[in-house]
């Protein structure tokens, strides 16, 4: 029961989150919002999963908090609108610095966590 709760808590922290950066970001032709939690979000797993953290504390971290704050379905959606659109340029930039910088990121957090 302690997992669920852990996850859920966590969920409930992320999702709000998520909402709070996406409303104040996601103002311009580029939703930064949804980069700002997806590139963070790619850096503070690697960091969890580079430190060993384990049992409640990874759940509410990782599976709750990170699983309800990244998102990749908005990710999608929002690249497919760019597409959509016409705009290829933005997609172009959007794609790339979220899937090339989120797997840096990772890398950088998993290095870091793993030197602690």
């Amino acid at each position: 029961m302690i997992d669920f709760l852990s996850i859920a808590g966590g969920g409930f922290l992320g999702a709000i989150s998520r909402y709070a950066v996406s409303r104040k970001w996601n103002r311009t032709l580029l939703p930064y919002g949804t980069l700002i939690v997806n590139l963070s979000g790619a850096f503070i797993l690697g960091l969890i999963a580079g430190s060993g953290l384990t049992g409640h504390y990874f759940l509410f971290a990782a599976t709750g908090f990170l699983g309800a704050f990244t998102t990749l379905s908005t990710l999608n959606l929002e690249l497919a609108k760019q597409v959509m659109e016409r705009k290829y340029k933005v997609f172009l930039i959007y794609a790339g610095m979220t899937y090339i910088g989120g797997l840096l990121l990772a890398f950088a957090g998993f290095w870091i966590g793993n030197s602690m």
